[in-house]
């Protein structure tokens, strides 16, 4: 039984949709939420505070009207005050010095007597009460309201004040949903686009009219998809290559293992077809590895690099070509070079030194000499020259010998004519180039693979 596990979703995940279309709605519509909540508690605030002031000037002027004394109709004033509701209207008291209220405007609407001149809130019949004490020589004058009055009168306008807003929420939910369509419109789009591609177009996605925002994400699909397209590329380059050059070597295996058989109980035969045999698999075996570790050097062009030493590298791959110059009595050294820094891969590096070095000593007589050095240019580039006294390369010949399965010397000598064409995929893919000329000092070629300078390979 296959069990699958699933990743616990975030409570940004769960909480939001994951249309965007959705997301920008919520978010719009918690946006005006929010704003209306701020814009009514400011509304209510700034309206309470402009009826605190109009009604305590009122207050203020109804007790400055009564210090000369309540008129004939004082009842009727009264009556005038409260009004048909006296919760919307002031009530008013008139007290003597000596504590006796000679005057209220509606019966049952009694106040407590405060000593505190001006204003100041008084609790009473339930509710808060403002009231606004005023003295005069016989007497003392209060006018009071009911606090709810006041705020019922702000939240009333604040209210009227979120009217529109509340009209047109509707309105931006419905502009921003037509908006996002509109923009997502080139998106949908590239979805079309992918959608009816066949598994082998690779072709670059079209971003024309995307929004910013989404195409950084198309460029980085088409940088995909040429990479991609360079990996297939690659992929069928080596099977062509394998089916092309393996052809020839499994016939010769097949013509040596019949003149193996053929031979009976001849040992001289024998031997001979035997060792033809040997030399056949030897060489099969040389040329699939090399297009092995060609096909390997194309696929890890991309791959991350580190930091260097390329003279290490250079004498861990003299070390691997030793016993080869020594099995032909020749001359092979490192020649005097001091550290050189440079970034890349080390077992790239040091394949791409030891098929320069083994094709120096394949190709150079027996009893020749093959030197390396590695060497500062002026302009601080680093070169790796590899020099020999074989018989060379004629220079008409030297760009075409870079070229897979090309061979322009020595045809006694094995080989696929794979080692140059290694050579040039790995410096390609150290940003490096490999120039061809004849060595002035040995007679022989002379290779030199240049890596340009960057931020790890300092100027001397």
């Amino acid at each position: 039984m296959t069990m699958t596990t699933t990743q616990p979703r975030s409570w940004r995940t769960a909480l939001l949709p994951r249309s965007l279309r959705a997301q920008l709605l919520v978010f719009l519509l918690a946006a005006i939420l929010l704003a209306g909540a701020v814009q009514g508690v400011l509304a209510y605030r700034s309206a309470l505070d402009e009826a605190d002031s109009l009604f305590d000037y009122h207050m203020q002027q109804t007790a400055l009207a009564l210090r000369a004394g309540l008129p004939p109709d004082a009842r009727e004033l009264g009556q005038g005050l409260s009004g048909e509701d006296e919760n919307h209207e002031f009530i008013v008291q008139v007290w003597t010095n000596e504590g006796l209220r000679i005057f209220e405007s509606a019966v049952g609407a009694a106040l407590p007597q405060i000593a505190v001149l001006g204003f100041t809130n008084v609790q009473a019949r339930g509710g808060t009460y403002r009231v606004f004490s005023l003295q005069t020589r016989a007497q003392v004058i209060q006018v009071a309201q009911n606090m709810a009055v006041r705020s019922g009168m702000a939240r009333a306008l604040a209210l009227r004040t979120l009217a529109p807003l509340a009209v047109m929420a509707p309105l931006l939910v419905l502009a921003v949903w037509w908006g996002v369509s509109r923009s997502l419109a080139p998106v949908e789009g590239v979805r079309r686009q992918l959608a009816r591609r066949q598994a082998d177009d690779l072709s670059p996605v079209s971003d024309e009219e995307l929004p910013d925002e989404v195409q950084p994400l198309v460029t980085e699909l088409n940088l995909l998809f040429e990479r991609v397209q360079g990996a297939f590329a690659a992929q069928q380059h080596f099977v062509a290559d394998a089916a092309h050059e393996l052809r020839s070597p499994l016939a010769a295996l097949r013509l040596q293992l019949q003149g193996l058989q053929r031979a009976g109980n001849d040992d001289a035969a024998r031997a001979v077809a035997v060792e033809r045999l040997s030399a056949g698999i030897d060489r099969a075996t040389r040329l699939v590895e090399q297009l092995l570790t060609l096909a390997r050097q194309e696929a890890a062009a991309a791959s991350p690099t580190e930091t260097v030493d390329l003279r290490a590298v250079a004498q861990l791959a003299l070390a691997d070509v030793a016993p080869a110059a020594q099995a032909r009595s020749m001359d092979m050294g490192l020649l005097e070079s001091d550290p050189a820094p440079v970034p890349g891969r080390p077992e790239a590096l040091r394949m791409l030194v030891r098929n320069l070095l083994d094709n120096a000593v394949k190709y150079t007589p027996p009893g020749g000499q093959v030197d390396l050095q590695i060497q500062r240019a002026a302009d601080g580039a680093v070169e790796l020259v590899v020099e020999d006294s074989g018989p060379g390369i004629p220079p008409e010949h030297r760009e075409r010998v870079m070229q897979r399965f090309v061979r322009e010397t020595a045809d006694s000598a094995p080989g696929s004519g794979l080692g140059l064409a290694i050579v040039q995929a790995i410096a390609q893919a150290h940003g490096a180039t490999v120039a061809l000329d004849a060595s002035p000092r040995l007679g022989g070629l002379r290779v030199v693979v240049r890596f340009p300078v960057t931020a790890t390979t300092p100027v001397a």
